[in-house]
């Protein structure tokens, strides 16, 4: 009898695991539906974020950072320098290096779109939820907090 209410235990957490995982990915896919329409891929998405939270570095140091081959950096370097996302200048302790920075204009974007993000949240959570069920979301939100902590 244990083994069988842990089996149903284990599939009840499967279960939960599956819904989680659809919930997050359909709640990333209206979040980015309220933000720029231009989004880029992922692969640059993720060289601007690190840019924005490491501050500047060389397209070598992002293609460690970032798990990938220095080319296929580079390619991504190159597509947001020709849309105005990154700029580069020498690097004054090794000539052969180019640091890349955040444009300013990227700088804007990235805030943009947060708030675009964050204003879409808000206003649905308000108009969808009552008082007590969003009481219910901030607990849901602090479990989900020790499911990805290290």
């Amino acid at each position: 009898m244990s083994n069988s209410s842990g089996t149903a235990g284990s599939a009840r957490t499967s279960a939960l695991a599956e819904d989680l995982r659809l919930l997050i990915g359909t709640l990333k896919r209206r979040l980015r539906e309220q933000g720029q329409r231009d989004d880029l891929p992922p692969s640059q998405v993720a060289v601007l974020l690190r840019l924005e939270k490491d501050g500047p570095a060389t397209v070598s140091g992002l293609a460690r950072s970032e798990g990938m081959r220095p080319q296929s950096m580079s390619t991504a370097i190159a597509a947001l320098e020709a849309a105005g996302m990154v700029h580069g200048t020498p690097d004054p302790n090794d000539g052969r290096q180019t640091i890349m920075s955040l444009t300013n204009a990227c700088r804007e974007r990235l805030r943009t779109g947060r708030a675009a993000r964050q204003d879409w949240l808000s206003r649905t959570i308000a108009a969808r939820l009552s008082a007590p069920e969003q009481q219910e979301l901030a607990a849901a939100v602090g479990l989900l907090k020790r499911l990805v902590e290290d």
